[in-house]
């Protein structure tokens, strides 16, 4: 499966990485990583139909996390990549923005790495 993680915060990766550590060395996992919405949208155009999976944040500098879902689900739909926001912030006003841009999930900042792999099991059935 491959995962494309878009946040603003550098230190996301090797986060991932490390959490991640089997998963990738197994092959079962492929991260890329996108510092800005912007930067996501170019990786995107030049592998379609690689990605399975967009974690975003919502809150960066430039295009917010829910801008870029927005786009996502305009210019992405076969097959449409499962997309989970994630945010420091649970407020019900973002959650119900992403989900109304159709979020498949929403998770809060700092992730439970325990969780986020089982939604990836189910994510690859």
């Amino acid at each position: 499966m491959h995962v494309l993680v878009v946040d603003d915060e550098a230190d996301v990766q090797p986060l991932f990485q490390q959490r991640f550590r089997k998963e990738i060395r197994n092959g079962q996992v492929v991260f890329s990583f996108a510092l800005s919405g912007e930067e996501a949208l170019g990786y995107l155009a030049q592998n379609p139909s690689k990605v399975v999976l967009i974690l975003s944040d919502i809150n960066m500098p430039g295009m917010s996390g829910i801008e870029l879902l927005h786009i996502i689900r305009q210019e992405y739909n076969s097959p449409p990549p499962v997309v989970m926001m994630v945010t420091a912030y649970n407020d019900q006003e973002n959650y119900e923005q992403a989900m109304k841009e159709g979020a498949n999930d929403f998770l809060t900042k700092p992730l439970d790495f325990t969780a986020l792999k089982e939604k990836l099991k189910t994510v690859a059935e």
